[in-house]
């Protein structure tokens, strides 16, 4: 145990850590890094133009960018551009990116900020007209992210808040999470819920007892979003209203969508990422110009404008300037006060939630979803606005994304989640059935991460495409070419012997890895697979296809490989190609993870970060297929037990 006041004094030095990282990566990438790495990275777009500006809901200065065709290769690379993330805008000198140096870029002198993303759309606020101006008439316009101040001042803050409160809610939490006070509870009749299962019965109980924390621990596929949704809604029948966060825009949108689909009221503050109609008509900006007070406000603010652009010297106008922006500040608070009171649930991700249309606002209940993947720091601007904490996730999936490698080596990296789990161990709750594996896939997870207390529902134990097929299967290549060329000497062909280099290569200074060898080993795999179930039936039965592999670069080329291949062509809509952060909360009927380490040290690099590797394991509902070395992988535990595992289930 830990004093909680020093704990976090240390975690404010590691985000300073983190913090300097960062901000020297940043500088590096746009003082030495082409346009051309900086678009395969997904932290630029290139060539864009500036279209149409206006004014949003919200009177800030907006513009539309729009990013112009991309060749074969950027297409598929998910970009990282998001609502509320900076950006700075460069014009390039340059006839083409091939003649990729810094002296043909020219930033501009100003940054902007993300409003709204949707495919090669991006709508971004401007600080002036004059900065519209400047981009319309730059030749080979760009953007890139820029350094994101912001978010870490406010986690700086958060933190200062929590390190200095005293005798307050806030203190006693700091307190509780620490270990330094236990966590207290109600003690009213529990509450039956028949569409749960025990374990999720219980979480949601336990939620409703809980008077300061309480853990829901989800693992794959065992109904954590259902249970917590069920959990959010049963706590409105005691609060009037309570506080929903998740580290991404995805996850708060995910949630939102379950929310809203059982009938509560939301009001999301921030732009969502999955751009629909349903998931826009509950954000806080369609809302407020949905108002019958809107069009008046926007009357008034235009207004102001013309009167401000047309005013000569000498002309006095401030009275009149005056009476109309205290009109203006008086419908927009009619507007926000009644949007806050008509929702039930405010949903935003933890940086979101220091907006300033929150400032005053206070809550008896803060849930945090994904909580295991988000920063301690981030979960404490969310903490202040609460009374109680409900943290939902799973500790043994995806971590938090960590820059600096001293500040996660020295705990920057252990979420509040993960604290609270070892100090307060009597407020969590394991959800232990799942319904989502064949048995088989999910055992050996089960047995490794959960200690064999995930089972199976009988409506998934024993799902699979063919009869009597093995849910696990390891596939290696040097182990294949090894067989083929024995069977082919004893044949007397040694003439014809396979002769394929499997081992790993790394491409760039970054030492991205790949293996093309195991590349075509996963495609020729995949299209005798789907040759065996047969084609009609794969698409008949809208069968679904994961490939996943940890390394950035393979994904790539796979991509490009399938999109190449005639072969392919019928299936491609269901071919979903990506890195295992890429497939976090998805699932498939078939998953094909592909390892790439091959070499004769084994050296397996953030291959024993096995988080990820039970998140890529855990998407397949029926069917399981890995491709890595045995020889390289081997000299790890985990991966030892898990080729034995796989090999035992063959026999």
């Amino acid at each position: 145990m830990q004093n909680s006041t020093l704990y976090l004094q240390r975690l404010r030095q590691l985000l300073q850590l983190e913090y300097n990282a960062e901000k020297e990566e940043f500088r590096i990438q746009s003082e030495k890094m082409g346009i051309k790495r900086k678009m395969h990275r997904g932290i630029c777009w290139y060539p864009v133009e500036a279209g149409r500006s206006y004014y949003n809901s919200l009177n800030q200065y907006v513009v539309e960018i729009t990013r112009k065709a991309q060749d074969e290769v950027n297409e598929d690379i998910e970009h990282l551009f998001e609502y509320g993330r900076p950006v700075q805008f460069f014009s390039f000198t340059a006839q083409n990116v091939d003649e990729d140096i810094k002296d043909n870029i020219h930033y501009f002198p100003f940054s902007s900020v993300v409003s709204y993303v949707d495919g090669d759309r991006m709508v971004v606020t401007l600080p002036s007209s004059q900065a519209l101006i400047d981009l319309q008439n730059a030749s080979h316009l760009g953007v890139q992210l820029y350094f994101d101040e912001t978010s870490y001042k406010t986690m700086f803050h958060a933190l200062d808040d929590a390190i200095n409160a005293k005798n307050n809610r806030l203190a006693d939490l700091k307190d509780i999470f620490s270990g330094q006070q236990k966590p207290r509870k109600y003690t009213f009749t529990p509450t039956r819920f028949p569409w749960l299962n025990k374990t999720q019965e219980q979480a949601v109980n336990e939620v409703l007892w809980a008077k300061d924390v309480e853990v829901v621990h989800g693992p794959p596929g065992t109904g954590k979003t259902t249970t917590l949704v069920e959990a959010i809604y049963e706590t409105l029948h005691r609060e009037t209203q309570v506080l929903v966060c998740a580290q991404s825009n995805m996850a708060v949108d995910w949630i939102c969508e379950k929310l809203v689909d059982h009938g509560v009221p939301v009001l999301r503050i921030g732009n969502p990422s999955r751009v629909n109609d349903k998931m826009l008509s509950f954000t806080y900006e369609r809302k407020f110009e949905s108002h019958p007070d809107y069009p008046e406000l926007w009357s008034i603010r235009k207004t102001i404008r013309q009167i401000k652009e047309n005013r000569k010297r000498g002309d006095n106008v401030h009275q009149k300037l005056s009476r109309l922006r205290d009109r203006a500040t008086e419908i927009e608070m009619s507007i926000n006060a009644q949007l806050f009171d008509e929702a039930r649930v405010v949903a935003c991700t933890l940086v979101g939630s220091a907006n300033k249309l929150l400032v005053r606002h206070k809550f008896s209940t803060l849930f945090i979803d994904e909580a295991a993947q988000a920063l301690e720091p981030a979960c404490w601007i969310a903490i202040r606005r609460a009374s109680r904490v409900i943290l939902a996730g799973d500790h043994q999936q995806l971590p938090p994304t960590i820059k600096c490698y001293e500040a996660m080596k020295q705990g920057l990296g252990k979420t509040l989640m993960e604290r609270i789990v070892e100090n307060q161990p009597e407020a969590v709750t394991l959800l232990k059935v799942q319904y989502r594996m064949n048995d088989a896939i999910m055992k050996f997870s089960s047995d490794w991460f959960y200690h064999g207390e995930v089972e199976s529902d009988g409506s998934v134990k024993h799902r699979s495409i063919l009869d009597w097929e093995c849910p696990m299967q390891w596939v290696d290549g040097n182990e294949i070419q090894k067989e083929v060329n024995e069977a082919l000497e004893q044949q007397g062909a040694k003439e014809e012997k396979m002769d394929i280099d499997f081992a790993e290569q790394f491409i760039g200074e970054n030492h991205g890895r790949i293996n093309k060898a195991e590349a075509e080993l996963v495609l020729t795999t995949l299209r005798n697979y789907i040759e065996k179930i047969g084609k009609e039936r794969f698409i008949n039965e809208r069968l679904d296809v994961g490939i996943i592999s940890p390394y950035k670069v393979q994904t790539q080329y796979l991509r490009q490989q399938i999109r190449k291949r005639e072969v392919f062509r019928p299936f491609r809509q269901v071919i979903s190609v990506n890195t295992v952060d890429g497939f976090q909360g998805q699932e498939r009927d078939i998953i094909l993870i592909s390892l790439v380490r091959s070499n004769d040290n084994g050296q397996i690099g953030f291959l024993s970060d096995l988080r990820r590797m039970n998140v890529a394991m855990t998407r397949a509902r029926m069917k399981l297929i890995i491709f890595g070395d045995k020889s390289t992988l081997r000299h790890h535990s985990f991966y030892r037990q898990l080729i034995n595992y796989v090999e035992s289930l063959a026999e």
